[in-house]
């Protein structure tokens, strides 16, 4: 139980991660809260279920081609709609749920609530410690730490991360250096829906597919980006870890876990910002210790 509990925490922490990875850039950088980041997951997981179900493409190609989709359908919502109301937050909040909304009733429609799958993109399993692992949840663990490896290249290493991060932390003085904060944005965006397609890519052969699946993945990350510390990519990645590992648990050793693991999630959320409000890395409220 012991190696099943640490192998499969590992995919759901890594499929959180990647997600949360996107949602905290947009949050950071574009200073939106976008509620229909998940819809887009979910769009991406059904796009791979219509090309390995319904055409002759390969997975190989079916895949980028979903990400490549979900990135361009993100980024135009965001430039179209999101954009022209960014300043007022609660507005971005409703209308981005609300197109995630749009998104599950236009599946609702299509594929009705009925629970679809594909198979897995690598058939067949192999014995550690005498327990069966598939090769599907390898190649997830694999494309998780490859994708959190290659976001933090990008933002140490180039001159677009360091454009990024320079908006992050203050968009008026990056404005003042010759940066062009709408553009970084939008690149952001792009960047957050590909993350939300390559984890939509990862979990299309582990979860039943359904029109309602975008919601609690959207839970899990919220309470990722407020427990690692708002603003602080590497605190929501650790975060989401430890949120997959709080699910695997519950799971396996509490009875109808399963029913139970969302309340456990906020429920560590609201135990550690009990102790420590800014949450596990994120900067100290020096006004509210006065």
């Amino acid at each position: 139980m012991l190696i099943q509990i640490l192998i499969t925490g590992f995919v759901k922490g890594g499929i959180y991660a990647v997600l949360v990875a996107g949602l905290s850039l947009m949050f950071g950088v574009a200073r939106i809260l976008n509620l229909s980041y998940t819809g887009f997951f979910m769009l991406t997981a059904y796009m791979v279920y219509i090309f390995s179900n319904f055409t002759s493409v390969p997975l190989i190609i079916a895949c980028p081609l979903s990400i490549l989709g979900t990135t361009i359908l993100g980024v135009v919502s965001y430039r179209l709609i999101i954009d022209r109301v960014k300043a007022h937050e609660l507005t971005v909040m409703i209308i981005s749920l609300a197109l995630s909304m749009l998104f599950q009733e236009i599946l609702l429609i299509i594929f009705s609530g009925d629970f679809r799958g594909i198979p897995p993109f690598k058939e067949g399993f192999f014995e550690l410690g005498g327990v069966r692992v598939a090769y599907q949840k390898i190649f997830t663990i694999i494309v998780s730490i490859g994708v959190i490896g290659a976001l933090e290249f990008l933002l140490a290493r180039t001159r677009l991360g360091v454009a990024i991060r320079a908006v992050a932390q203050d968009r008026e003085t990056a404005n003042l250096m010759g940066i062009n904060v709408n553009r970084i944005c939008l690149i952001t965006t792009g960047i957050a829906m590909a993350l939300a397609g390559i984890a939509g890519v990862m979990v299309s052969p582990l979860l039943p597919l359904e029109p309602h699946m975008w919601i609690p993945p959207l839970l899990v990350i919220l309470a990722a980006i407020v427990l690692g510390g708002l603003g602080s990519l590497k605190g929501s990645i650790i975060a989401a870890f430890i949120l997959g590992y709080v699910e695997t648990l519950v799971v396996f050793l509490i009875p109808l876990g399963a029913y139970l693991q969302g309340a456990f999630v906020l429920g560590v959320m609201a135990a550690v910002l009990i102790i420590r409000p800014e949450g596990l890395f994120g900067l100290v409220f020096e006004e509210e210790r006065l």
